[in-house]
């Protein structure tokens, strides 16, 4: 009786690029949101543009100091199977605020004035972003092509009962953080604090951002693919918690979106905890040829 041989499951390796791109994202985010989030909360505005509400770009730094941890997890990763769930999140990110900082560049410190700090950070700002994003687009868009050369590990599938709370958390974060972006003036209304078009674009970014990588962990259906991407969602929620907390005044509590933006943060603390934890406590099922 003859048996047919089976193949070992195959992944793409992850280029020296992106890697690289991961750790220097990493740092930056790392420098940059624990410079907005410390003054801005203070309630001294500080930023790459004008707003009416420090809080708006204290929100911004914390999405980049959440996933910081996330970041660093994506440079560490050796296979772009294992990477994309937390790259492709990347690459919306910086290409969304860069050119959300040049659709509002009329806005930028640098162009209509103010305090002297503001008016240095601000075109350090717009050159490190463009590059980060040109960068991002250069590492992560010849991956999908390259050939399958490296062995593929053990599945650590989804829970099916976290399957469709996922699925309304990644479309709530992706559906606002488009109207946010593509209809500013708009849905900037329904942000519980005050907000300028520039504020409101840039938190649709991350909003969209956040969006895609959990809809593509729900996709990839991996939990051991998709650390990078689990590691990122509890520390925004977190560092946004903190910054919502000692800002306080300047929310409109009382408001829908309030509650439902505490609902959608605590979501995301649970999805990240709870994958951290079934990371940890779950063995991978076999690989079937």
């Amino acid at each position: 009786m003859s048996t047919v041989p089976t193949e070992t499951p195959t992944t793409r390796a992850l280029g020296a690029g992106a890697a690289l791109l991961a750790q220097t994202v990493g740092v930056v985010s790392l420098l940059n949101g624990l410079l907005l989030v410390a003054v801005n909360a203070t309630g001294t505005l500080f930023g790459a543009w004008h707003s009416p509400e420090p809080l708006g770009q204290a929100m911004v730094g914390a999405a980049m100091l959440g996933t910081t941890p996330g970041l660093f997890a994506l440079a560490r990763c050796h296979r772009w199977e294992e990477a994309r769930t937390m790259m492709w999140p990347t690459v919306v990110a910086l290409t969304g605020l860069s050119a959300v900082t040049f659709l509002n560049r009329d806005a930028l410190v640098m162009v209509r004035g103010g305090g002297i700090v503001s008016f240095l950070y601000s075109p350090g700002w717009v050159a490190v972003v463009t590059a980060l994003a040109l960068w991002a687009l250069a590492a992560a868009l010849p991956h999908p092509r390259r050939p399958r050369t490296l062995p593929d590990g053990a599945r650590l599938p989804l829970p099916a009962w976290s399957k469709p709370a996922l699925a309304v958390l990644g479309s709530s974060w992706f559906g606002i953080g488009t109207g946010l972006l593509f209809l500013p003036g708009y849905w900037g209304g329904f942000v519980p604090w005050q907000v300028n078009r520039a504020d409101a674009q840039a938190l649709g970014v991350w909003a969209l951002a956040l969006g895609v990588g959990v809809l593509g962990t729900l996709a990839e259906d991996d939990l051991r693919r998709s650390r990078a991407a689990i590691l990122s969602v509890p520390g925004v929620a977190l560092v946004a918690a903190v910054v919502l907390a000692v800002r306080a005044d300047a929310v409109r509590w009382s408001s829908g979106p309030a509650l439902a933006l505490v609902a959608m943060l605590l979501g995301l603390l649970v999805a990240g905890v709870s994958g951290l934890w079934l990371t940890r406590d779950r063995r991978p099922a076999p690989v079937l040829g």
